[in-house]
Formats: C-alpha cells, sequence, structure tokens
C-alpha cells in the first residue's frame, strides 16, 4: 500500500524522498552494524545506500535530459505542400521541477523533526523514570492481631508503595535500571509469638535488592547499639538521619535452599552475600522502634553508605504519619 502511494507522487517529488530517506536510513543502519558488530545490519544498510545511489543516478540523468535542447523539427519545402493557416499551439507548463524537489525535502524534514522532538517537548507522567512492577493492593488482607493492638504501625503495602520508588535506581546509583519484582508483607516479628507488628518491603533490580522493615517494638536505637556489640555486625557508625538517631552496620543476608521437586526438604540454611544496613529510630526521642533499610547484591557488591541515606530521606517521610 505505502509503495503504491509512492508512485502516486510526481517524478520530482517521489525521487528527492527517497534519495533522503535511504541516504539517512542507510548512513544509520551502518553505524549501528559498525558499532554492534552485526555484519547481517550492514548488508541491510548496504542495500540501502545502493538503493539511494541507482536513484540519485537517475534523477541527474532526468537532469541532463531536461537541460539539453530539443531537435529540431524538420520543415518540408513549401512548395511540396499546399499552404495552410498557422495553427498557435500553446506549450504547456511544466512544472518547477527544483521547487517540488525542495517542498518534498522539507515536508519530510518536518515530519522527521516532529517525531524526533516530540518525546521531548510532550509531558512525561512519570518524569521520565518508569516502574517495571507495581506493589500489589492489599486492601482485603487480614493483618495479624499485633497491628490492631499498634494503631500506628503502616502495613506492607503502604511500606511498598513508599519503597518503590521512580527514583530508586538513581538513588543507588544505577539509574538505567528498572525493578524487575517488588513485594509487601504484613509481617510480625520473629520470636515475639506474633505480638510484634514487623510490615516489610522489598524491590530488586538487576544488580541491588532493597528491603525495608518497621519493627514497632520498645527496643531503642541506643539499646541496639549495645547489642551490636555483642553481635556479628561490623563496621558500626552511629549517626543522626532526619534528627532521629540512626545507625549503619554490615552483616550477611541467609541463603536457604527450598527443594520444590520433592525427595528432601532442601539444602542448610548458608551465609548469603554481605548486606549493609541502616537502622533509624521511629521518632527524634528514640522512645522505641526503628525501621531498618538494608540494600545487598548478590555479586556481594554494596554502594556507598551515602545512597543508604539518600534512600532513608526520601522514604521514611513518605511512610504514613502514624508510624512516626
Amino acid at each position: 500500500m505505502l509503495g503504491f502511494l509512492v508512485r502516486l507522487l510526481p517524478f520530482w517529488v517521489r525521487e528527492p524522498l527517497l534519495i533522503l530517506v535511504g541516504s539517512v536510513f542507510g548512513v544509520r543502519i551502518m553505524y549501528l552494524a559498525h558499532r554492534d558488530g552485526e555484519w547481517v545490519a550492514a548488508a541491510i544498510g548496504l542495500v540501502f545506500l545502493v538503493f539511494t545511489a541507482v536513484r540519485v543516478h537517475t534523477v541527474a540523468r532526468a537532469l541532463r535530459a531536461r537541460r539539453a535542447p530539443a531537435p529540431a523539427a524538420e520543415v518540408a519545402p513549401a512548395a511540396a505542400a499546399p499552404a495552410a493557416p498557422a495553427v498557435a499551439v500553446a506549450a504547456e507548463k511544466e512544472p518547477n521541477a527544483w521547487g517540488q524537489a525542495v517542498a518534498a525535502v522539507a515536508v519530510f524534514a518536518a515530519l522527521g523533526a516532529a517525531l524526533w522532538l516530540g518525546p521531548h517537548l510532550l509531558p512525561s507522567d512519570d518524569d521520565g523514570a518508569s516502574r517495571a512492577v507495581s506493589c500489589a493492593g492489599g486492601e482485603d488482607e487480614e493483618l495479624p492481631g499485633a497491628y490492631r493492638k499498634t494503631p500506628r504501625a503502616v502495613t506492607g503495602d503502604e511500606l511498598c508503595n513508599a519503597l518503590n520508588r521512580p527514583d530508586l535506581a538513581q538513588l543507588l546509583g544505577t539509574p538505567a535500571e528498572t525493578a524487575t519484582a517488588v513485594s509487601g508483607t504484613s509481617n510480625t516479628a520473629p520470636l515475639t509469638d506474633g505480638k510484634v507488628a514487623q510490615p516489610e518491603a522489598e524491590v530488586q533490580f538487576d544488580t541491588y535488592t532493597v528491603n525495608v522493615s518497621v519493627t514497632y517494638n520498645e527496643l531503642s536505637i541506643a539499646q541496639y547499639v549495645k547489642l551490636m556489640e555483642y553481635g556479628e555486625e561490623t563496621d558500626v557508625r552511629t549517626l543522626s538521619v532526619l534528627g532521629r538517631p540512626a545507625v549503619l552496620a554490615s552483616g550477611h543476608t541467609m541463603k536457604i535452599e527450598i527443594n520444590l521437586g520433592g525427595g528432601g526438604s532442601g539444602g542448610p540454611v548458608e551465609q548469603g552475600p554481605p548486606a549493609r544496613t541502616l537502622s533509624v529510630a521511629l521518632d527524634a526521642k528514640d522512645r522505641g522502634g526503628y525501621c531498618d533499610i538494608t540494600v545487598w547484591s548478590t555479586s556481594g557488591a554494596l554502594p556507598d553508605d551515602s545512597a543508604l541515606l539518600d534512600i532513608a530521606e526520601k522514604v521514611l517521610p513518605t511512610i504514613p504519619d502514624r508510624t512516626v
């Protein structure tokens, strides 16, 4: 259909248009083929350039034909034919070939500029950042009893929405990545017989995984730091985040293998990759309860502590106010 419409165009519109399209596509494909080492793409780009060269040759030959003077018509002797009245023939005025060519190029250039600048000029719904996945709604989720006894407790779904920010990958130092998986659960803290609410949320990227949990117990950051002295945490550093006491510490995740094929319960619990955790008190007076922000990667690499601080300063204020 497109080829039929192109053939309907006048010669001096169609040919310059085909030359422009062929040269642009040919050069672009050849450049990409050279950059990526794709010889098939290079062959396709060569076809475009050969096609363009043929069209250029056709236009050049047509221009030479138009400029060449027309051969003089042979005139029969006056005596060989009877006299005839002179007839004035008005020559049809031919369209301006160069004007048509310039108009075709201008139209194509305008269309190309519109396609090129359109995405930059039109407003974006997500300010240039995209989310690969979104948090599942948990409105119908039945919360454990600990959440009813702790009216200020945030749910896992609310925590997931606070963590799954469009700029989270940029805060981690990997702005080109998008989230591959997100989750939010309304758990209770282990070894508390389900009496302490501990919601958590997690966002996974190709490079890093970020986990945020909030524990609504009476343990203060000051007490937490003392417990770290007896634990395996390393590189402990106390600081203040958003005017609240906080502590940075390093540890290891746990690696658990689950056999889904039957014939066994899976492998033993092993030590996973290293992780870096920032724990922040729920209030400036450090009266109990804290939020953990943990980052790790399967490769073992960790971002700078500044990334954890940036995440805390962005995420904590967006958690519903009743948690503060």
